[in-house]
């Protein structure tokens, strides 16, 4: 199933910008690709406890953890991106299969959730919100499209990672920025380092943190 939503003027700005990304790069060419998510798929299955949860992955683009998360059993699986382009390189990718996703080009800042998920990933997009109010409404989503007792997956930038990505500012985090930022809804259950080798052999280092939604 193929969603589009279309937000205001930030969110068209950033759309532009990740849509020329992908006209000019594959995803395998992209400083953040991952033959095997490795960090991403352990926290899934400890959030997960067993079985196959629902998951929405937001800036999921062409990543290959969807494909991946499939061969595992999960059925329930929601990409989101606000690039086009990303999206359907990953379609293309999946062949048939991409039948079995529900698909959503859109900004997470301007999304309107129309239902709930189990879990929550996002390895890409929240270090990316320079803007207190585009945090603030990424937040508002989270709230509303994770169930109580859902838990959410974040990786972002580590303190001591690098301060731009793909050409543009971002926001790095510890365990307790983020939380802060996340506010008290949000308790975190797990997190880790991780230090992510581009294709082109530089180092980045990233956190990657598990939270579950209270009550």
């Amino acid at each position: 199933m193929w969603i589009m939503t279309f937000g205001g003027r930030t969110a068209v700005d950033r759309k532009r910008h990740w849509e020329q990304v992908y006209t000019k790069k594959s995803a395998h060419e992209t400083s953040w690709y991952q033959a095997v998510p490795t960090p991403s798929l352990q926290m899934i299955q400890h959030a997960a406890d067993g079985a196959a949860r629902s998951l929405i992955d937001v800036g999921g683009g062409a990543s290959l953890l969807v494909d991946l998360l499939l061969e595992r059993g999960f059925f329930d699986l929601t990409v989101l991106d606000i690039s086009g382009r990303a999206l359907e390189q990953a379609r293309l990718r999946l062949g048939p299969r991409a039948d079995r996703i529900d698909w959503i080009e859109a900004d997470v800042t301007e999304f309107v959730p129309g239902r709930s998920w189990e879990i929550w990933h996002d390895r890409a997009a929240f270090h990316f919100l320079t803007d207190p109010a585009d945090r603030a409404r990424y937040i508002d989503v989270l709230r509303r499209a994770l169930v109580v007792g859902g838990q959410a997956i974040i990786a972002a930038f580590a303190p001591d990672g690098p301060q731009r990505c793909s050409g543009l500012e971002i926001v790095r985090y510890s365990a307790q920025t983020l939380a802060s930022e996340l506010g008290s809804v949000f308790v975190l259950e797990e997190k880790r380092a991780e230090v992510h080798l581009t294709p082109a052999g530089k180092e980045q280092r990233f956190g990657f943190y598990r939270f579950r939604k209270t009550g």
